[in-house]
């Protein structure tokens, strides 16, 4: 079926797609199958989704961007050592060592009598016979720089959750505030249309002794001294 859709995008569809961009980076995929992905979820087309992420979204998004492609790189590097590291089952029944937590677990003895598998005999020089406690370190480290990530990534992610709290607050003040100033205007307008009628009514209530001031009788006094009242 076509995908036809034109209504705009939501903030909610801005951050499905950075989400599933930054996790297809992580992961070692394609933009172009995050876009797809997004598309299938929102009814898009991947064009549109690709569209949409050059133009608007990935500016927003350039330091996450950067450490996703961190975390792809040292993802490939633990692999790779991981595969290294992976002893063969016919030779190396048990390799727990080669995945310690911590190097000071093991022993002096145990650093000298360590066993190298055969899957990582062209990466040590074969004069040595065992693996090093720097590689043990390096590959530890590559997996603590991993830790690291996550939590700057989870600090930001509460950082923005946070600032969002805020951003919903203030806009709750200002429609509060909004609604206040708006039923002051409605009493200002009552009191003023009030005003207006009380003063039309002591407009007419003038005009109304003015004429009856002006409707009383008139008199004129004669030349014999009397009062003689004259017609309107």
């Amino acid at each position: 079926m076509t995908k036809v859709r034109q209504d705009a995008w939501s903030h909610e569809d801005d951050l499905l797609l950075a989400e599933t961009v930054l996790r297809h980076i992580r992961e070692g995929s394609t933009q172009l199958d995050a876009f797809e992905e997004v598309g299938d979820r929102l009814n898009r087309t991947g064009a549109a989704c690709g569209f949409r992420w050059n133009a608007i979204v990935r500016r927003k998004y350039e330091q996450a961007i950067e450490i996703a492609k961190k975390q792809r790189k040292q993802k490939k590097r633990a692999e790779h050592r991981g595969r290294l590291l992976q002893p063969s089952a016919a030779t190396f029944p048990v390799m727990e060592t080669a995945y310690i937590t911590d190097p000071s677990e093991l022993t002096t003895q145990e650093h000298e009598t360590l066993p190298v598998p055969s899957t990582i005999e062209h990466a040590i020089p074969a004069e040595t016979g065992a693996i090093q406690l720097p590689d043990v370190i390096r590959f530890l480290q590559s997996m603590q720089d991993g830790k690291v990530t996550n939590s700057r990534l989870d600090e930001e992610n509460t950082h923005l959750k946070e600032e969002n709290n805020r951003f919903k607050k203030k806009i709750a003040e200002l429609e509060s505030e909004i609604e206040s100033l708006t039923n002051r205007q409605q009493t200002v307008e009552d009191d003023y249309q009030a005003l207006i009628g009380i003063m039309d009514r002591a407009r007419r209530m003038v005009a109304f002794k003015d004429q009856e001031i002006a409707s009383g009788p008139t008199f004129k006094m004669d030349q014999n001294g009397n009062l003689e009242k004259l017609a309107k």
